[in-house]
């Protein structure tokens, strides 16, 4: 196209006062302007404004393709802002933006922390799990939260982690007029009336994150027994090698306790399981750990007759394997994914030698024993061996 037909402009609390000379232009020959009801107030644009729906779509902007169109946004359209969920559906040439400060910039300028250093989480429609693994002394975290209510919510979750002396800055309508910040710990925190919209800048006092390597505690999961033990989880995930944002098959998933421990390393997970009780078990561990957004339980078949549609970058079978199980696998993985799989009994340690022989990789014999007592004393517990086949396809 010639020219784009929509614009993107990023409006923050000072309203058109905070607009460069080519965002008035577009805005003030736009047939028709999309944002939330908040923004087409600031805007000033009348009859022409047409509020976000709820649950939110972009079909009425789809409609209007081709006329003179603006989407209002808050501060950068393209930093948790509805941008990107709009132009993905575009080519280059039919749009344009002209952001503004983000609400992230706009609080570290205020607080005079440098947003290199500065974790950024928008919370809008997220759990709070998200914020647990960055809960370290030291650590500065800003947070976009939904509303006022939100921000009280947030200050209970950090107590309920233990996180009582994280010290909250309460930022509410930067950018404008009406700015307000306010300072209180979320022990104590009792702040009233808090408007929209808001940011939540946390000071961690104490650590009560998680570590990040791998190998939890088995207690930390929901399980029947159907689980990858604690050492062993740690060296299995070694050898998978998360990276970030990779997707893992988890066939035959029991507890989900290798998903979990994946996601943990900031990847996402399709957790395959046939037993309804296991299954049960898999979003329970999903809720717990806050996973939600990284972690999908698949019910039902596992031996290959419904393999998720999205290829994976790495797949952990921890029991079951069988001849038809890695047939039907590697007739459908495409080159480059990282396989591992662990067997305990004497037949799986069978079909993974002969597959090993077959498709190369590396064999691992696992002996593992824990002290335990022995009558007056103490001695070792063996636990059952184990043998992980790692191949790449």
């Amino acid at each position: 196209m010639a020219d784009p037909w929509l614009t993107v402009i990023g409006m923050n609390e000072d309203g058109l006062d905070g607009l460069s000379t080519p965002a008035r232009a577009a805005l003030a020959r736009a047939a028709v302007v999309f944002g939330g009801p908040r923004h087409l107030e600031l805007a000033d644009v009348g009859a022409r404004g047409q509020a976000w729906p709820v649950p939110f779509s972009i079909a009425g902007v789809m409609a209007r393709r081709g006329e003179a169109v603006v989407i209002l946004a808050s501060g950068d359209p393209f930093w948790y802002g509805a941008g990107g969920s709009v132009v993905a559906h575009l080519a280059r040439g039919e749009w344009v933006s002209h952001p503004a400060p983000s609400t992230f910039s706009l609080a570290a300028n205020g607080l005079g922390w440098p947003l290199e250093s500065t974790v950024c989480l928008g919370l809008h429609a997220a759990e709070f799990d998200g914020v647990a693994p960055h809960l370290t002394r030291g650590a500065r975290v800003i947070c976009l939260v939904r509303d006022g209510a939100a921000v009280g919510e947030l200050a209970a979750w950090l107590c309920a982690q233990g996180a009582g002396l994280t010290r909250l800055h309460v930022m509410e309508r930067l950018g404008g007029p009406r700015a307000r910040v306010r300072d209180v710990l979320a022990q104590a925190y009792d702040l009233p009336n808090v408007c929209a919209p808001v940011a939540v800048a946390l000071e961690v006092c104490g650590t009560v994150a998680r570590a990040v390597t791998p190998g939890l505690p088995d207690t930390a999961f929901a399980h029947d027994g159907q689980i990858t033990k604690q050492a062993m989880r740690a060296l299995t995930i070694c050898a998978l090698g998360p990276r970030r944002g990779e997707l893992l098959w988890d066939i035959g998933a029991g507890s989900g306790s290798i998903s979990v421990e994946w996601c943990l390393q900031a990847g996402r997970a399709v957790a395959m399981e046939g037993k309804p009780a296991r299954a049960a078990n898999i979003a329970e561990n999903i809720a717990r750990f806050g996973l939600a957004q990284r972690m999908v339980l698949q019910v039902g078949r596992v031996d290959g007759s419904a393999w998720p549609e999205a290829d994976p970058n790495a797949v952990f079978i921890g029991g079951g394997a069988t001849d038809e199980v890695l047939s039907a696998l590697w007739a459908q993985l495409p080159a480059g994914v990282r396989v591992v799989i662990n067997g305990v009994t004497l037949e799986t340690e069978v079909l993974l030698a002969q597959w090993q022989a077959r498709k190369g990789g590396t064999l691992l014999r696992v002996e593992l024993a824990q002290a335990a007592a022995l009558g007056t004393m103490r001695g070792w517990t063996p636990a059952r061996p184990v043998v992980q086949w790692s191949v790449t396809t």
